[in-house]
């Protein structure tokens, strides 16, 4: 059994999903305190996310399936971080499509990530008695109710586990299931960050994704749409603030394991898409159509439990959040 102290200089810390939009802001966070393994399959993420990574000696990347079980000793490239004798202290598992224009074609990967790769992912921390945390989603909730739309941490939500979205929404449910039942079974020091929606460089460009495709849209001179009436709006927050608070939750003790991560400020998305037309100086318009499919209406968490445990708040203005995405938008525009 290992000990969590790493007996090196470094702990060892792993990524699941580490060349996705959040897991490769998360690598490079961790960087200034640990040694990143990343594991990615990169069926719904770049090796572009992570180039500028693999330069340093306290990065690997490892192209793997987590939804298989995972044995590291398998990966003679991590000989370097002395796993045989230190092993891993903390595992991240962010690996799960969250794909809007390509959900249908992403259902099985959306159940198997949801469901196998918890599996293997909380065994590994078990192995090595290593502190875990999943990034779940506002989705477990389920569809905002009109009469309230602050979600805390303590209310069950309702979803349908039928639906077409029940493989991301329904999957989340179980996932976290799993979470707490290895936190029962097996005294593991695991977390769940509920995760609301975080916008930032490296998303991917005509995904489905609000943002993205806005300031796309906007470069080009083309109508920003909004699936939706002029009343819609959920919350933002920019990706240095999530992955603060996801660093945030691995380093607090066994007693918080569960919070909302997000903003609790409320945006409309015609405001947003206007600020956007002005910041790129784009003659595009505004318009509206039906919903898609596959994107539910999200509540605003409540962030108490988050202030109180974590002392985290979000920072980043929405203004300046923009900015950055709009400046890496533009300046990788070509090869995204």
């Amino acid at each position: 059994m290992l000990n969590q102290t790493p007996i090196f200089e470094k702990k060892n810390v792993l990524v699941t999903g580490g060349a996705g939009f959040l897991g490769s802001h998360l690598c490079e966070r961790l960087l200034k305190e640990a040694k990143v393994i990343c594991i990615d399959d990169l069926s719904n993420s770049t090796i572009r996310n992570i180039d500028h990574l693999l330069q340093y000696p306290d990065f690997e990347f490892i192209r793997y399936d987590v939804n298989q079980p995972i044995h590291l000793d398998d990966f003679p490239e991590l000989a370097k971080f002395k796993v045989k004798f230190q092993g891993i202290q903390e595992v991240y598992h962010l690996a799960c499509p969250t794909s809007p224009k390509n959900f249908e074609q992403k259902k099985l990967h959306s159940l198997w990530a949801n469901s196998s790769s918890m599996i293997s992912t909380l065994d590994l921390a078990v192995k090595y008695h290593a502190k875990y945390v999943f990034t779940s989603s506002s989705v477990v909730y389920g569809p905002a109710p009109a009469n309230n739309t602050t979600f805390t941490e303590t209310d069950e939500g309702k979803v349908n586990h039928l639906s077409p979205r029940g493989c991301y929404d329904e999957g989340k449910r179980f996932a976290e299931t799993c979470v707490e039942t290895y936190r029962q079974v097996y005294g593991l020091d695991a977390k769940i960050a509920r995760v609301f929606t975080t916008y930032g460089p490296r998303m991917r460009l005509r995904d489905g994704l609000l943002i993205p495709d806005f300031i796309l849209d906007a470069i080009e001179n083309r109508n920003l749409v909004i699936y939706g009436g002029p009343e819609a709006n959920q919350s933002l927050i920019y990706v240095s603030d999530m992955v603060d608070g996801l660093v945030r939750l691995m380093h607090t003790g066994p007693d918080v394991h569960l919070v909302n991560l997000g903003s609790d400020q409320v945006v409309k998305m015609n405001e947003v898409a206007e600020m956007i037309i002005a910041m790129t100086e784009s003659t595009s318009s505004v318009h509206y159509e039906e919903p898609l499919d596959y994107v539910s209406q999200k509540g605003i968490p409540d962030l108490r439990r988050a202030k109180e445990h974590l002392d985290w708040l979000p920072l980043v203005r929405l203004q300046e959040g923009l900015r950055k995405t709009i400046d890496y938008t533009i300046a990788h525009k070509e090869i995204m």
